[in-house]
């Protein structure tokens, strides 16, 4: 290739690599729309230009589009898949509900004890699989306490990066950069950097748990959608009480029935009999009918558990709704539209079950709480109906007159009959991350696929799961990385920052080598840059006379600061969708702490090593 094919090449990529990380930052754009622009310049560039100057493409079609298949972002979207089916059969409610209790009463209490339990965990582990394993878990905890989820991912992701830093087994990236050293004649041990990067972490962990939070914008995380929504409405709900049936026997305490647990009994008919609150001495049995008072949530956990909350309603031919089965059921709100024909109607009359495929499980309406079994109540305008049936029974509502479905409402309900299934699973390929015997990528999709396999969640759940926002930025985003590589624009910067720091102190050098490298880690891949950087940083304290190892140390710990960008590193692209992250999040919030940390360095780092 001609020099000046190299040279346009290169600053056009420059060019390319600006632009598209501002469009990201921006948000005046989707990303899909964004992604798919950068990767059509991308094509359009390294097909063009060589073309003009009748020279060979640095960068192939089939390389730059090869992002798409990266082990990567294949291990990203399969762990969300996991994710998925742990969520899907609240496999992780017991370990959130016990660090919920650690926490105190404070909200994030329990979230700041699985936030340090991750960086611990990561200073012996992989940081990979430690947010696989911590991920649920801080989601469910965050969901258990009221916090929302885009307040604790990016932290789990960023502490979990940083506690890989202290030890020489923490991160890929230590190993791979103690591997070029050791090429270079250099030996980094398995403690050689851990007091350094201790104080940077923990300076790092408070900046993660006190101004962090204060940054990131609150929204719904995937616990949320799987429920849908955390919102205190009552509904009025109706337990037959069968033969065999798990309350048959029960019997009140207090005037209260504490096993209906987030659930406020109203009355029980029993034959023509009505008791009312409280309930002294009263002890259920078949034939009786429960009218209870109680949230959404609180009606899909009975559901998931097994128990029998519906309504008789009668069909036209006089028989009773079949049983609800909770495997692949759907639970969504719908209102009763003005002038609908339901009004004035039972939901008996109604046949709404007839007609829709659908169960009413309850009833909610604003102006008064009515005291009657559900089969009695006579509906009203504006009355919202909380329906079960499967996806395809309740996506027909869409185009129903009477009911007007409100589509954010619709969720499945958790199938809590296989957790066990999905804790093993999860379980399994946790142990065979951390223990380094294959790629990380075969764990992550076997597992995934055990997942669908064994119950734990449908295709269509795991094609939810699959985010097509990560996959397309993903993408472009390595393709960009390649081109800055194909072109010798990483080379030409990491030989500006050389030429910048010629003639300077030894302790200036070392702080404008860890900043450069920490803002390459966010353009770059974290492992290409220490790579890259490491015989570089090696070189620069041979011409200054000094021991090479604080720079070396110094490229280690700053190819680690991939926190301003989601395609840093693989932890910040697994938390992106389940956090409903944008792109600028990762800006605004990781952005100070990559200059928190290069400022900590440049005190610590010259100060541990002698440099000053």
């Amino acid at each position: 290739m001609t020099a000046m094919a190299h040279d346009v090449l290169m600053w056009l990529t420059f060019a390319g690599i600006v632009a598209m990380i501002a469009a990201y930052a921006l948000e005046r754009w989707s990303i899909e729309l964004v992604s798919i622009a950068s990767l059509v310049g991308w094509l359009i560039l390294f097909w063009l230009v060589p073309k003009l100057f009748g020279v060979e493409t640095p960068l192939t079609t089939s390389e730059v589009l090869a992002g798409f298949s990266n082990e990567a972002l294949v291990t990203v979207l399969a762990m969300l898949i996991v994710g998925q089916g742990l969520f899907q059969t609240d496999a992780l409610e017991r370990p959130a509900a016990l660090l919920a209790r650690l926490g105190g009463r404070s909200g994030m209490g329990a979230v700041i004890i699985v936030l340090f339990a991750a960086m611990v965990s990561s200073a012996v582990v992989n940081d990979t699989p430690v947010v696989v394993m911590f991920l649920p878990i801080i989601t469910a905890v965050a969901a258990t306490r009221g916090v929302s989820t885009s307040k604790a991912l990016m932290p789990l992701s960023f502490v979990a990066l940083l506690g890989g830093t202290t030890t020489l087994i923490g991160t890929s990236t230590n190993l791979l950069a103690a591997g070029v050293a050791a090429k270079n004649g250099l030996q980094i041990g398995f403690f050689e950097f851990t007091v350094p990067a201790t104080i940077m972490a923990l300076a790092g962990f408070a900046y993660c748990v006190v101004v962090l939070p204060r940054l990131l914008v609150a929204r719904a995380g995937m616990a949320v959608q799987m429920t849908g929504g955390g919102s205190g409405k009552q509904f009025i709900a109706q337990i037959d009480i069968t033969y065999g049936h798990p309350l048959a026997g029960v019997s009140s305490v207090s005037g209260m029935f504490p096993t209906l647990k987030d659930m406020t009994v109203r009355l029980v008919q029993r034959g023509e009999h009505p008791f009312l609150p409280p309930f002294e001495n009263l002890t259920l049995r078949p034939g009786d009918t429960v009218i209870v008072a109680a949230t959404r949530s609180a009606i899909t956990k009975a559901l998931s558990d097994g128990a029998s909350v519906s309504t008789r309603e009668a069909t036209d031919a006089g028989v009773e709704t079949p049983a609800l089965s909770t495997r692949d059921v759907t639970l969504a709100e719908a209102v009763v539209a003005p002038g609908s024909r339901l009004i004035g109607r039972t939901i008996e009359q109604a046949a709404i079950h007839h007609d829709t495929g659908t169960i009413v499980l309850g009833v909610e309406r604003r102006s008064r709480m009515p005291r009657m079994a559900l089969s009695e109540i006579r509906l009203e305008a504006g009355d919202v109906l909380l329906v079960a049936g499967t996806r395809e029974e309740i996506e027909g509502l869409r185009i129903n007159r009477d009911l007007l479905l409100l589509e954010w409402s619709a969720a499945d309900v958790p199938q809590r009959r296989y957790a066990r299934r999905a804790q093993v699973i999860f379980a399994l390929m946790v142990i065979y991350a951390a223990s380094g015997i294959g790629p990380v990528v075969i764990g992550a999709v076997t597992a995934a696929l055990a997942m669908i396999l064994a119950s734990c969640l449908n295709v269509r759940q795991a094609i939810r799961a699959f985010d097509h926002r990560i996959y397309l930025m993903i993408g472009a985003a390595l393709a960009a990385a390649a081109a800055l590589e194909a072109t010798g624009g990483a080379s030409a910067i990491a030989d500006a920052a050389v030429s910048a720091v010629a003639g300077a102190p030894a302790w200036m050098t070392l702080s404008v080598i860890f900043l450069v490298t920490s803002l390459m880690t966010n353009i770059l891949s974290n492992n290409a840059t220490a790579v890259l950087f490491t015989p570089i940083a090696i070189s620069i304290a041979h011409q200054l006379g000094v021991a090479p190892m604080p720079f070396v140390v110094a490229v280690i710990l700053a190819a680690s600061c991939s926190f301003a960008t989601p395609v840093g590193y693989q932890t910040n692209m697994l938390v992106m969708g389940p956090g409903h992250y944008r792109f600028r999040d990762y800006v605004i919030g990781g952005g100070p702490l990559v200059m928190l940390m290069w400022v900590i360095f440049s005190i610590v780092g010259p100060w541990y090593y002698g440099l000053w």
